[in-house]
């Protein structure tokens, strides 16, 4: 089937509040039974963040998640409303199960009836969102979409939400804490959003971001979950989902934590995403050394040379010098970092016309990978 070539023609941001650096983290979500984490500080040393945002304030949230999103989708749009044939919304944790967090956003929005979308999962749901968007647009079936990643995370790691596990633990021994799969975690994510615009023509007088194509795969099938919330995991390492456990539960084993298993993910999260790399090169005959720049979706700069000591002893050539990523200033932001690397690259300036630009994207909740190119036009 013929497909039309489609093009990303603006990219926008919205971080919320003020930076926060990471001496400034337990002020906003409070330290846990009133103690420094034990985690914090080797957490921090190694994921390289200096500063990161939150929606979230003196105890309160200052945005909720679709409102970060609509405020990116705004940004597209400064001298009029905004307009689409779809819009496609990522996120890992919406604001409610229902509505959808497509509908929730689109409904903040003064604009047309839309045909929206919105993608479960993790740090892919925003390039799930964009593929969608670039098939519908190169198929014919639309014109134009936005496609946004957002994420409102630190609600959920307030300092308060840990209270009935404290006092849990505190009934069985005297020095309660939490544990480090949860800890981990409060000093790893931020919140934000950001937002793409999709034609199937190029600007006339700005460049743009031609998809030459986005490859996407899950390792579901052979490993386990790693990164969950709404649930926990038992002795034997099953999953258990709130619904079938207590509300007491709830509290006593803060179910609705993000959690990480992070002997699972130092053992696979690289590996497995090199592993589809190489039926990428294979299936697309990639040379990866026509790449300008290489954009990896990074959750800690402690994976930056682990990746490339694995691309090194595959063959696999993408040398550091060309590895860009933001991480530092806006922290890992979920699905929201992907769109938050390219808005930032594409205005930095830096970009000239026929440069291809190669992307990464892990997802550790239950091993998914995304890869794109793009092309400068």
């Amino acid at each position: 089937m013929y497909m039309r070539d489609v093009y990303i023609n603006r990219l926008s941001k919205f971080l919320p509040n003020e930076p926060i650096p990471n001496e400034g983290i337990e002020e906003v979500l409070g330290m846990i039974n009133n103690k420094p984490s034990k985690a914090k500080n080797i957490v921090l040393r190694n994921n390289g963040i200096k500063t990161r945002y939150y929606a979230f304030k003196d105890g309160k949230s200052t945005h909720s998640n679709a409102e970060l999103a609509a405020k990116a989708i705004n940004l597209l749009f400064p001298d009029g409303k905004p307009e689409m044939d779809v819009l496609t919304c990522g996120t890992s944790f919406p604001d409610q199960y229902l509505p959808s967090h497509a509908s929730m956003t689109l409904g903040l929005l003064d604009t047309k009836d839309t045909e929206a979308y919105s993608f479960s999962g993790a740090c892919c749901t925003s390039v799930q969102g964009l593929k969608y968007a670039y098939l519908a647009i190169g198929s014919g079936d639309a014109d134009t979409a936005v496609s946004t990643g957002s994420e409102k995370l630190s609600a959920m790691m307030d300092a308060s939400k840990f209270d009935g596990e404290i006092e849990n633990l505190d009934a069985l021994n005297s020095n309660g804490y939490i544990a480090f799969e949860k800890d981990f975690l409060r000093y790893m994510l931020s919140d934000g959003a950001a937002a793409a615009y999709l034609s199937h023509q190029p600007n006339e007088d700005a460049l743009s971001l031609r998809i030459d194509w986005i490859d996407m795969t899950s390792y579901s099938n052979e490993l386990d979950t790693c990164m969950y919330a709404g649930c926990f995991k038992d002795e034997q390492g099953n999953v258990i989902s709130w619904k079938d456990v207590t509300e007491k539960e709830w509290l006593t084993k803060s179910i609705f934590a993000v959690k990480q298993d992070t002997r699972l993910l130092g053992e696979f999260i690289v590996t497995k995403g090199i592993d589809f790399l190489e039926e990428i090169i294979a299936k697309r005959k990639l040379d990866t050394s026509v790449y300008k720049y290489f954009l990896p979706h990074l959750s800690s700069e402690f994976f930056r040379n682990e990746i490339h000591k694995g691309l090194v002893a595959r063959d696999i050539s993408i040398p550091l010098d060309i590895w860009f990523t933001n991480l530092h200033a806006v922290g890992n932001v979920g699905s929201a970092s992907p769109l938050l690397m390219m808005e930032e690259l594409l205005y930095s300036g830096k970009l000239k016309k026929g440069e291809k630009i190669f992307m990464m994207i892990p997802e550790s909740a239950r091993f998914a990978y995304a890869y794109l190119e793009l092309t400068v036009v």
